[in-house]
């Protein structure tokens, strides 16, 4: 009897513990999301950069939101301690989005926003998942349940944060929708405040000790000069350019130097690691489509109204469409759940190697989607639903290749390389979208090409189309390598 309330007493512990993660987690990806959603229009539009710049300013920006979390999951893990690296990641996006609002007004401060979001993204992002994980250590089943939630939370606040920034940016102007997402995160910080208490047991070795004088003033100085360094490349795009190249040679240093260093047994494994790691690192430049080149075109080559039979069922601004991708992870997400289930039933559960074919196949079609759009709207705009529909299908291939990379580092990685393999993914990750901002500009616009209308875009996606649909025939054709390598690494039991 005291063994069962003792372990109600754990999961509703547990559950509390959780709750305060993810509603500071739901805040921050609201700040960010929303950020994100009105930041290209408000250079394109009210700064007047050019489309080639301001897509390379994005994908640096991108590149270093996702390589950051490198180093700030290692600080919260060995110096800091995690729960105050959220916090102080937190508080650093909180007062970029601050600054932002600022620099309407006075725009060299726009850079120096940027960095501070950035550093704090690479400090809140790994710490806030490693808490989850802490939270739920041990209970497998617990903790897939867990991060499904935690992914929802995710998606909820990146949907009500796109729709609404835009919405303000249109209306009150782009500081109003800067300063949302920064008050969004503010309310969050104070949500976290009032109930911290029940994360008081959960976090990692130096959350327990107290913060000793001199580490503490060397860890503000550093992040100070964290700030100053980033601000700087994202304030020079050539320094950007040859630091995502140096980031790409460093993951493959660091991919030669673990398998050189593995096990004969390990090395199946890791090879398939690297080739799904691969995949999983293109999809993002695809991705990097959504906030680049298919925001401009939905500012200038989509009609805004979406209607049914003749009547206006509501309407969407340019930065409105990037909600469509949670909207519909959301949508496809329970309905992929259950196919999952039910082939597994019947003993027939996808690889995950076939799930990146599949994925990619969806890329394929969505951009199909929108390269036909595009040709038929000519000089003129194109109805909304090829962007729901073709949103529709990028957002399920997303769910079935960049919602796995994670789950195949967990699979095919030995643990005690583990960390290193996370970062070198992450890294990728940020290699691609900057990718994904050089491949955007093949369809810039010149200041005097802004009103070309559709038709401006239809070798972007035709190209697009045809990447992706060489990569999924590719990698189609490497199925068979990669059951041998994935029976291989069973076999070996690592």
């Amino acid at each position: 009897m005291l063994s069962a309330i003792s372990a109600v007493s754990s999961r509703s512990m547990r559950s509390s513990s959780f709750v305060v993660v993810v509603a500071i987690e739901l805040w921050e990806r609201f700040g960010y999301y929303g950020m994100q959603a009105v930041l290209l229009l408000f250079m394109v539009r009210q700064l007047g950069m050019a489309d080639a710049q301001a897509n390379l300013l994005m994908g640096a920006f991108s590149a270093l939101a996702y390589a950051l979390p490198v180093v700030g999951g290692w600080v919260g893990d060995r110096v800091l301690g995690s729960r105050r690296a959220m916090l102080l990641g937190a508080t650093c996006m909180m007062c970029g989005y601050a600054v932002l609002a600022v620099a309407t007004v006075h725009i060299e401060l726009m850079t120096l926003a940027m960095a501070l979001v950035a550093i704090g993204n690479g400090f809140f992002k790994p710490n806030a998942a490693n808490l989850v994980r802490r939270i739920y250590d041990g209970d497998d089943a617990a903790l897939d349940a867990a991060f499904t939630l935690y992914y929802m939370a995710i998606n909820v606040g990146s949907t009500a944060s796109t729709l609404l920034t835009p919405w303000l940016q249109d209306r009150f102007g782009p500081a109003v929708s800067f300063a949302a997402c920064s008050a969004g995160l503010l309310f969050g910080l104070c949500a976290y405040t009032v109930r911290r208490s029940r994360l008081r047991h959960i976090g990692s070795a130096p959350d327990f000790a107290p913060l000793a004088a001199g580490p503490l003033v060397f860890l503000l100085l550093g992040t100070v000069g964290a700030i100053g360094t980033v601000h700087l490349v994202l304030d020079r795009p050539a320094v950007a350019r040859v630091c995502v190249w140096l980031a790409a040679l460093s993951v493959l240093a660091l991919w030669a130097v673990i398998y050189r260093r593995a096990a004969p047994a390990q090395r199946p494994g890791l090879r398939m690691a690297y080739m799904l790691s691969i995949q999983g690192m293109l999809y993002f430049v695809f991705y990097q489509q959504t906030v680049t080149s298919l925001t401009l075109f939905a500012l200038r080559a989509v009609c805004g109204d979406v209607t049914l039979d003749g009547a206006t069922l509501f309407h969407m601004s340019a930065g409105q469409f990037q909600a469509l991708n949670p909207i519909w992870i959301m949508l496809a997400s329970p309905v992929l759940a259950l196919v999952y289930r039910r082939l597994a039933r019947r003993g027939g559960d996808l690889p995950i190697a076939r799930k990146f074919v599949v994925g990619f196949s969806l890329v394929t079609v969505a951009f199909v989607i929108w390269w036909l759009g595009a040709l038929a709207g000519g000089m003129g705009r194109i109805s909304p639903w090829i962007m729901i529909g073709a949103y529709g299908a990028l957002s399920v291939g997303e769910l079935l290749v960049g919602g796995l990379g994670m789950a195949v580092i967990a699979r095919y990685v030995p643990a005690a390389m583990g960390g290193f393999m996370m970062g070198s993914y992450l890294l990728s990750m940020g290699v691609a979208m900057y990718i994904g901002s050089m491949v955007a500009n093949l369809a810039a616009a010149k200041s005097s090409q802004q009103a070309l209308g559709a038709g401006a875009y239809a070798g972007l996606f035709l190209v697009l189309s045809i990447a992706a649909g060489t990569i999924t025939v590719l990698f189609a054709i490497l199925l068979p390598l990669t059951r041998r390598w994935d029976r291989q690494h069973m076999l070996a039991g690592v």
